[in-house]
Order: C-alpha cells, then structure tokens, then sequence
C-alpha cells in the first residue's frame, strides 16, 4: 500500500493536501499510556477493518502501541464519485496507481489496525486522482 508521502510531487496538483494524524495517535496513545483510557476504549476496531487488515493488509515493522504483540497491519479505503458510499478497499498498489490516474477527485484514508487488541487509528488522507481529462484530438483538426 502506499508509503508515507508516496503521492507528493507525483504531479498531482493537490499533492500538499496530505493530511496526517499522528499527533493525534502520539496523544490518544500518551492518554492510554497514562490511565486516563481503558484499553477497551481505544481498542474498539470495526469488524470489517479486522478482517481487511487480517485479509489483505499491508503488515508493518512497528510493534501495535497498545498491546506490543503484533505488528500493525495498514488498510487503504479510498472514498469518491462513482465508487461505492462504503469507499472502496484497496488491496494493490497497482490499484490505487490507477485511481491517482483518473480526472475525478478521491481521497485515501490509511488505517493501522492491530489484529490481536483490535486498536486502529487513522495515520493520513492522501489525495488521490484530480488528473486534467486527456482530450480527445479529431482527425480532421487544424
């Protein structure tokens, strides 16, 4: 699945609007380490997250911050018109390279989830697609 920072300067005119999310991990994760949380409360993971990331996510080197047993597993939904209002799950790489491909705007959303504890936060949006419609040239065109 894609690296961090995999779109910038792919010529995608909105490669600057990544959005990432780990300080808000790195506090979520400092509130659990300091017992303000209960592992209950950030470890409550979608079913279907879990079974993407079990089924088809990209494993990680990190360790999962909460229960230190697995590694973290990422999973890339991508959301935009003409795909499903559920977005869709992308397994390849080869397919996310497609979307960026396409004029309509989507944006991707990559999800760590810890298989074991069930802990998932989302790291960054990524923009994706928003190339300029190839035009088509007529035969008869001066």
């Amino acid at each position: 699945m894609p690296s961090p920072g995999q779109f910038r300067g792919t010529g995608n005119a909105r490669a600057g609007a990544v959005v990432d999310h780990r300080l808000s991990r790195r506090a979520l994760i400092n509130e659990y380490r300091r017992g303000r949380l209960r592992q209950d409360q950030v470890c409550d993971a979608h079913p279907e997250l879990i079974r993407a990331a079990t089924n088809i996510g990209e494993q990680t080197t990190s360790k999962c911050p909460i229960c230190d047993t697995k590694n973290l597993r990422l999973v890339t939904y991508v959301f935009g018109p003409r795909l499903s209002p559920q977005g869709k799950v992308v397994s390849e790489k080869r397919d996310l390279a497609q979307l960026d491909g396409r004029s309509d705007d989507y944006s991707a959303y990559i999800v760590e989830a810890c298989i074991a504890c069930r802990w998932h936060h989302l790291l960054r949006v990524l923009p994706v697609g928003g190339k300029p419609a190839r035009r088509a040239t007529g035969s008869g065109g001066k």
